[in-house]
Protein backbone atom coordinates (compact mmCIF):
# COMPACT_ATOMS: atom_id res chain seq x y z
CA UNK A 1 0.00 0.00 0.00
CA UNK A 2 1.49 3.58 -1.09
CA UNK A 3 2.39 6.17 1.72
CA UNK A 4 0.42 9.24 1.74
CA UNK A 5 2.89 12.43 0.89
CA UNK A 6 2.85 14.90 3.06
CA UNK A 7 1.44 17.82 1.97
CA UNK A 8 4.05 20.57 1.34
CA UNK A 9 4.04 23.77 3.92
CA UNK A 10 5.35 26.85 2.93
CA UNK A 11 5.69 30.04 4.20
CA UNK A 12 4.28 32.87 1.41
CA UNK A 13 4.55 36.60 3.02
CA UNK A 14 1.73 38.97 2.91
CA UNK A 15 0.84 40.62 0.20
CA UNK A 16 1.69 44.40 -0.23
CA UNK A 17 5.15 43.22 0.55
CA UNK A 18 7.47 43.87 -1.81
CA UNK A 19 11.36 43.91 -1.38
CA UNK A 20 13.36 45.73 -4.51
CA UNK A 21 16.07 43.28 -6.03
CA UNK A 22 18.42 45.95 -5.39
CA UNK A 23 17.79 46.08 -1.75
CA UNK A 24 18.22 42.04 -1.64
CA UNK A 25 21.47 43.03 -3.77
CA UNK A 26 22.71 45.33 -0.83
CA UNK A 27 21.78 43.06 1.87
CA UNK A 28 22.90 40.07 -0.01
CA UNK A 29 25.95 40.52 -1.96
CA UNK A 30 26.50 37.27 -2.70
CA UNK A 31 27.59 33.91 0.38
CA UNK A 32 27.04 35.41 3.67
CA UNK A 33 28.09 32.92 6.73
CA UNK A 34 25.77 33.28 9.96
CA UNK A 35 27.33 35.85 11.57
CA UNK A 36 27.36 37.85 8.54
CA UNK A 37 23.40 37.04 8.17
CA UNK A 38 22.67 38.13 11.67
CA UNK A 39 24.63 41.48 11.67
CA UNK A 40 22.25 42.61 8.51
CA UNK A 41 19.15 41.44 10.23
CA UNK A 42 20.12 43.15 13.33
CA UNK A 43 20.96 46.62 11.00
CA UNK A 44 17.71 46.06 8.81
CA UNK A 45 16.05 45.46 12.20
CA UNK A 46 17.34 49.44 13.66
CA UNK A 47 16.49 51.18 10.59
CA UNK A 48 13.21 49.95 10.53
CA UNK A 49 12.76 51.04 14.58
CA UNK A 50 14.06 53.89 13.65
CA UNK A 51 12.03 54.87 10.80
CA UNK A 52 8.70 53.47 12.10
CA UNK A 53 9.91 55.98 15.42
CA UNK A 54 10.66 58.88 13.16
CA UNK A 55 7.10 58.21 11.36
CA UNK A 56 5.84 58.48 15.07
CA UNK A 57 7.06 61.80 16.06
CA UNK A 58 6.72 63.29 12.39
CA UNK A 59 2.70 62.04 12.63
CA UNK A 60 3.08 63.62 16.18
CA UNK A 61 4.48 67.09 14.99
CA UNK A 62 2.11 67.41 12.16
CA UNK A 63 5.16 67.48 9.15
CA UNK A 64 7.50 65.73 7.81
CA UNK A 65 10.95 65.96 8.64
CA UNK A 66 12.92 68.92 6.02
CA UNK A 67 9.33 70.71 5.63
CA UNK A 68 8.79 73.79 7.27
CA UNK A 69 6.99 73.40 10.67
CA UNK A 70 3.28 74.49 10.79
CA UNK A 71 2.02 77.82 12.36
CA UNK A 72 0.21 76.69 15.39
CA UNK A 73 2.44 74.07 16.79
CA UNK A 74 5.40 75.54 18.49
CA UNK A 75 6.98 72.24 18.77
CA UNK A 76 9.58 70.83 16.91
CA UNK A 77 11.98 68.29 16.07
CA UNK A 78 15.05 68.22 18.50
CA UNK A 79 17.67 66.18 17.12
CA UNK A 80 17.41 62.57 18.50
CA UNK A 81 19.26 60.49 21.84
CA UNK A 82 20.69 57.07 22.09
CA UNK A 83 18.64 54.35 23.37
CA UNK A 84 19.57 50.55 24.02
CA UNK A 85 16.90 48.14 23.09
CA UNK A 86 16.86 44.38 23.83
CA UNK A 87 15.22 42.35 21.54
CA UNK A 88 14.77 38.83 21.57
CA UNK A 89 18.32 37.81 19.91
CA UNK A 90 20.17 41.59 19.82
CA UNK A 91 20.98 44.55 21.58
CA UNK A 92 20.53 47.62 18.98
CA UNK A 93 21.48 51.00 20.19
CA UNK A 94 18.54 53.42 18.24
CA UNK A 95 18.90 56.91 17.47
CA UNK A 96 15.32 57.99 18.96
CA UNK A 97 13.95 61.21 17.09
CA UNK A 98 12.98 63.53 19.53
CA UNK A 99 11.12 66.66 20.33
CA UNK A 100 11.67 70.08 21.47
CA UNK A 101 8.69 70.18 24.06
CA UNK A 102 9.23 66.32 25.32
CA UNK A 103 5.73 65.73 24.72
CA UNK A 104 6.25 62.91 22.54
CA UNK A 105 5.60 59.71 23.92
CA UNK A 106 6.26 56.79 21.20
CA UNK A 107 3.90 53.71 20.95
CA UNK A 108 6.62 51.14 19.43
CA UNK A 109 8.89 51.78 22.56
CA UNK A 110 7.34 53.58 25.23
CA UNK A 111 9.66 55.80 27.08
CA UNK A 112 11.77 54.13 29.94
CA UNK A 113 11.23 50.76 27.90
CA UNK A 114 14.43 48.28 27.25
CA UNK A 115 13.35 45.40 26.29
CA UNK A 116 11.34 45.03 22.58
CA UNK A 117 10.70 40.91 23.10
CA UNK A 118 8.74 38.00 20.70
CA UNK A 119 8.28 41.06 17.85
CA UNK A 120 9.57 38.63 15.40
CA UNK A 121 7.60 35.53 16.30
CA UNK A 122 4.55 37.49 16.31
CA UNK A 123 5.53 38.95 12.55
CA UNK A 124 6.30 35.72 11.50
CA UNK A 125 3.07 33.79 12.54
CA UNK A 126 0.80 36.24 10.92
CA UNK A 127 2.54 36.07 7.53
CA UNK A 128 2.56 32.06 7.98
CA UNK A 129 -1.33 32.66 8.55
CA UNK A 130 -1.53 34.44 5.32
CA UNK A 131 -2.20 37.87 6.82
CA UNK A 132 -1.00 41.00 4.66
CA UNK A 133 1.08 43.96 6.06
CA UNK A 134 -1.84 46.15 6.79
CA UNK A 135 -3.45 43.58 8.75
CA UNK A 136 -0.45 43.12 10.50
CA UNK A 137 -0.05 47.25 10.92
CA UNK A 138 -3.59 47.40 12.20
CA UNK A 139 -3.68 44.25 14.83
CA UNK A 140 -0.37 46.22 16.53
CA UNK A 141 -2.35 49.37 16.46
CA UNK A 142 -5.36 47.80 18.10
CA UNK A 143 -2.86 45.74 20.18
CA UNK A 144 -1.36 49.10 21.48
CA UNK A 145 -4.08 51.19 21.85
CA UNK A 146 -5.92 48.38 24.32
CA UNK A 147 -2.14 48.25 26.19
CA UNK A 148 -2.27 51.87 26.82
CA UNK A 149 -5.71 52.40 28.11
CA UNK A 150 -5.20 49.76 30.95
Amino acid sequence: MPRKRKEESTIKPGRGLNLEPELIKQLVPGTLERTTINEQFAALKKAIFERALGAELTHHLGYEKGQAKLQENENHRNGSSRKRITTDDDLLELNIARDRNGTFDPVLIAKGAQRFTGFDDKIIAMYARGMTVREIQGFFAADVRHRSLT
